[in-house]
Order: structure tokens, then sequence, then C-alpha cells
């Protein structure tokens, strides 16, 4: 009994209280660093989770101690049920959460209220207009700031993702600090990370020591303040004396977080990725579907979860296009 209790701690100890659900596989944007060019190979349509499977395998995890849930997808807003679900997940004694590039969210505000969902990520890799259709293939900054807007104003936790990427928007970094002077929100840099498909290299990708010259150029040490950052934290965070927001680094690859790591991601598709870089998966659809227990298949995944980063514990081998390329592409995984 002992054993089926911790299924979801893992050979170093860790014990994974979060869990990230994508809702599809679709999006309406076309990041270059999370969707390929040609697009991807999407699941049939009967391959994709049902709202009642999708609380049925969360109602599994937060049986066994998961306190967190946060939706992802995709864009898990353009899913047509997303409101049935967000209310089914509500139910559940959980912190509920999620992330959207913000394009279709006015049309939510109201039933993200009602499920009590008070944190929302957004996706936001350039504060120029010109910049954000060059990286999303799409023209929607106008309304995607306005939302940004909408969140702030009806009293949501927001937190602004930016990926960012050598040569491209590495010179906004202190225009998004700026952003945070007279808004009470957090940008979150984040390291360019190689998945399937979005030409990754160490050169395009921006470090944490880089994001701090540039902190550290542009401000005085002294008003540069080191924040407390939250259990399992994966991000570095601080904010700039008197200024109402913060800012953070996400350094998954130069700084990984591993260590501390209690993320478990559930695909569109009904597998269980045990680490954002882990190229293997363990499905629960199948078995569910068949009526059979998914516990087992849960705590065999999590028991193979490698120490750090899907097993690239070094810089060389992240560089190795045969091991990252075996993954999903971002899109396919989920945020």
């Amino acid at each position: 009994m002992e054993n089926k209790k911790n299924i979801l701690q893992d050979s170093f100890g860790r014990q994974h209280t979060y869990l990230r659900i994508s809702l599809t596989e679709l999006c309406n944007l076309r990041c270059t660093y999370c969707m390929p060019a040609e697009g991807i190979q999407l699941s049939p349509r009967s391959h994709i989770m049902s709202y009642d499977e999708v609380f049925e395998i969360a109602k599994t995890f937060v049986d066994h101690g998961v306190t967190k849930i946060r939706l992802t997808g995709g864009e898990p807003l353009v899913r047509r049920d997303a409101d049935v679900i967000l209310k089914k997940l509500a139910t559940l004694p959980v912190e509920l959460s999620i992330t959207s590039n913000a394009v279709i969210i006015d049309r939510f505000i109201d039933v993200l209220k009602e499920c009590n969902v008070r944190s929302i990520n957004v996706s936001l890799d350039s504060l120029d207009a010109v910049k954000f259709k060059e990286i999303t293939r799409r023209n929607d900054f106008e309304k995607v700031y306005k939302n940004i807007m909408l969140l702030i104003n009806e009293g949501f936790n927001v937190k602004l993702n930016a990926v960012l990427i050598n040569g491209f928007n590495d010179n906004e970094i202190i225009d998004f600090i700026e952003f945070t002077k007279e808004l009470p929100i957090s940008v979150r840099f984040i390291e360019f990370m190689p998945f399937d498909g979005n030409q990754w290299d160490k050169a395009k990708m921006v470090s944490y020591a880089q994001v701090m010259e540039y902190v550290n150029s542009n401000y005085d040490v002294d008003k540069v303040i080191r924040m407390q950052d939250a259990p399992n934290d994966t991000s570095k965070n601080y904010k700039i004396e008197g200024y109402k927001g913060s800012f953070a680094i996400i350094s998954s690859v130069t700084n990984p977080f591993c260590d501390s790591c209690n993320r478990i991601r559930l695909t569109a598709n009904g597998r269980l990725k045990n680490c954002l870089f882990s190229s293997s998966e363990s499905d629960l659809l199948t078995p569910l579907r068949e009526g059979k227990s998914i516990e087992t298949i849960i705590q065999k995944a999590v028991q193979a979860k490698l120490k750090v980063r899907g097993g690239m514990d070094t810089m060389e081998k992240l560089e190795q296009p045969d091991l990252h390329g075996k993954n999903r592409s971002m899109i396919a995984i989920g945020g």
C-alpha cells in the first residue's frame, strides 16, 4: 500500500505534485521555436483525450498527490470544449492555471473566474508588432496586447513568457523589464531549448548570464533585487527597486533546475512524459479506454525519470541533434 501511495515519487526522491495537461496539438499561432515551418503530423481526432478522459486521468494524479494543474496546448483555448474541461477540473482540490497566447482569451474571462483560475501565463516573445508577426507568422499583436491589459485589469496574476533568441529579440530585454515598471506582471525570459524541427543551436540561445549582463549594464546593482524563489520554482526571480512588477529567468539549458523538479506532463493524445526533454512516453489513454488501471504505468514512468534533462546532462549532449531530435516538437508536447 505504501508503494502505491508514492507512485509520483521518482528514484531520486522527487515528488511530482504539478501536472501539465496539453488539451490540443492545434494552435492559432505558428511560433518558429515551437512549430516546424512545415507543420506537424497531428494525432487523429479519435486519439485525442475527451473531456471525460482528461478529467479521469487528472483525478488519478490528484488522488496520488498532485496539487496543481496547468492547461497548455498548442493553444488550449482553441479546443471547442475548453470551457467544459475547465469546469470539470475546477471540481478537483487543485490550483488550476493556464498557459495561453491570449489571442482569444477575452472570450473566457468569465469562465476563468468561475473556475477560480487566477494565474495566466501568456506567451509573448516581442513587444514589437513587426517582430511578433515574424516569429508567430500571424498579425495578432494588437489583439494580444489588448488582452494582456484586460487580464491585468480583471485582476489576474499575469506572467509573460518570452523565449529569447540571439539576434532577434535579445535587444528587447530591457524593454520587457521596463514593461514591469507600471504593471504588476512578471516577465520570464526563457532560454531557447532544443526540440524537433526548431533548428536549435547553441549560438541562438541567450543564456541566464547574458540576460544578467544586459540587466547590470542598464541598472544600478543596488536597484536589482534578487527575490525569494518559490519552492520547486523553475525561475530565478528579480525586480527593479520601485517597479510594480518583476522579471525572472528560466535557464533550462545553462542552469537546469532538475534537482527540485516536481513536474510531469500529459500530452493531448494521452501520453505521459516524465520530463520535457525526454523522448520516451507512456501511453495512458489506451489502457484507460480498455478499463484498466493506469496507476502502475504512471509509477513506472515516474521511476524511469532521469536525473537531468532526459539524460542530456551536458551541453555536448544537448548539441547532438540525434538526441533532442527524437523528442516531439514543442507544440505536440505542451508548454
